[in-house]
């Protein structure tokens, strides 16, 4: 795969945080390295809690939908899907070990912690400059027909 999985997966979804079709959206991609899943983020200003500093609501929804798509990524590789399963967040707990800069690049960095059939813990990281500025762990399941969000990708 070349592209974001959110442009090859789900290039019609309108998340806040990761839709591509939202254009007032944060629109992260999320891009499979290895083991690992990663993005950069280019904050705008709106996205300041105040001066000079990242809101804790915006970096809580880059960890959601970027450990969003780990997840359904690393549900799909170990379950041997030949399609991506729809995932939602069932909790996510962010540490905010300083503050996020503005304006800098923010990368985030997910990876697989455990996969069991239609759930996966994920674990995530974000950077800024040379610091790490917050952690995250989040739990997700694939959702089936009938779930408010199965189509959404």
């Amino acid at each position: 795969m070349t592209g974001s999985l959110q442009d090859t997966y789900g290039p019609e979804t309108i998340c806040f945080g990761c839709g591509p079709a939202n254009d007032k959206g944060l629109q992260i991609k999320s891009f499979v390295e290895g083991d690992t899943v990663v993005a950069a983020f280019e904050p705008r200003p709106e996205h300041q809690a105040f001066p000079g500093v990242v809101n804790g609501g915006i970096i809580g929804s880059l960890f959601d939908c970027h450990m969003n798509w780990t997840a359904a990524n690393a549900i799909m590789a170990a379950g041997g899907l030949d399609y991506l399963p729809v995932t939602v967040t069932a909790d996510f707990h962010v540490r905010l070990r300083r503050p996020t800069p503005y304006p800098v690049t923010l990368h985030l960095s997910a990876w697989v912690a455990n996969v069991e059939g239609n759930r996966a813990e994920i674990e995530a990281k974000l950077v800024a400059g040379d610091q790490v500025t917050a952690t995250c762990t989040a739990n997700f399941v694939a959702v089936e027909e009938g779930h408010p969000a199965y189509h959404r990708w």
